[in-house]
């Protein structure tokens, strides 16, 4: 199952990289069903290999409610990617406690709902499973007008170990990692010299493709021997010195 995986950004990719990888998938999106449907159609043709699940995550029974549902009609529930997510820039002085609350309810609340009942159902799972989290290079070095989103995003490498411990001890075969994307699918709003700039920031002076993060989730999802782990890829942007 892979959430905020209708509209054509890193979800979809990474929904797309792991159906071609042979997964039967189950497309989760809120606002972008249309989309998430069509791809579906152009994945599937009709064969049932993939399903479109709408839900606000943020509210409890909702998200529950898709993981049960994806693990019903499946027979199994082998991977869990939690892409969805909301990013909004805005000043520091305009930054209400609603925003804050709403960064949370989405980046995080809905990473753990998610991630705990699909953990608890890998616990009964003699083959266990793998749930990869989708946070942010940048919770490390944290740049201005986000001051809502960034705290939501750091919370994803401390609930991923967290959730590493929790369902390992419970099956040690489940495995918990996260990957934190670095400037992979720059915003239209960017100005070409912010652009630039961005991409000039990455040690390897290129801008990163929905792919590469899809690879990393692909990856994470068939090795057995990662837990616990949270992988940049960024381009080398985290340790870079700009």
């Amino acid at each position: 199952m892979v959430t905020g995986s209708g509209a054509p950004r890193i979800g979809n990719c990474v929904a797309r990289t792991l159906f071609d990888r042979g997964y039967r998938i189950a497309l989760h999106a809120h606002q972008s069903v249309d989309a998430a449907r069509t791809t579906a159609d152009e994945l599937d043709a009709g064969s049932g290999d993939t399903i479109v699940l709408a839900a606000d995550l943020s509210q409890e029974s909702e998200a529950q409610a898709i993981v049960d549902r994806t693990h019903a009609h499946f027979g199994r529930l082998d991977v869990l990617v939690n892409c969805a997510g909301v990013w909004r820039s805005q000043p520091l002085e305009e930054t209400t406690a609603g925003d804050l609350q709403r960064h949370f309810e989405v980046n995080t609340l809905a990473t753990f709902l998610c991630a705990q009942r699909a953990g608890l159902l890998m616990v009964g799972q003699p083959y266990g499973g793998a749930i990869i989290n989708l946070g942010d290079w940048a919770t490390a070095r944290p740049y201005r007008d986000y001051a809502a989103y960034f705290p939501s995003k750091g919370a994803i490498p401390a609930l991923t170990r967290s959730l590493a411990v929790e369902l390992a001890s419970r099956n040690p075969r489940i495995r918990v990692n996260a990957v934190l994307p670095g400037p992979a699918m720059l915003p239209n709003s960017l100005s070409p010299i912010e652009r630039e700039n961005a991409v000039n920031a990455t040690l390897l002076h290129q801008p990163g493709r929905p792919e590469d993060v899809a690879n990393a989730v692909a990856f994470l999802a068939e090795s057995r021997f990662i837990t616990g782990v949270c992988l940049p890829v960024d381009g080398g942007r985290t340790i870079g010195s700009v």
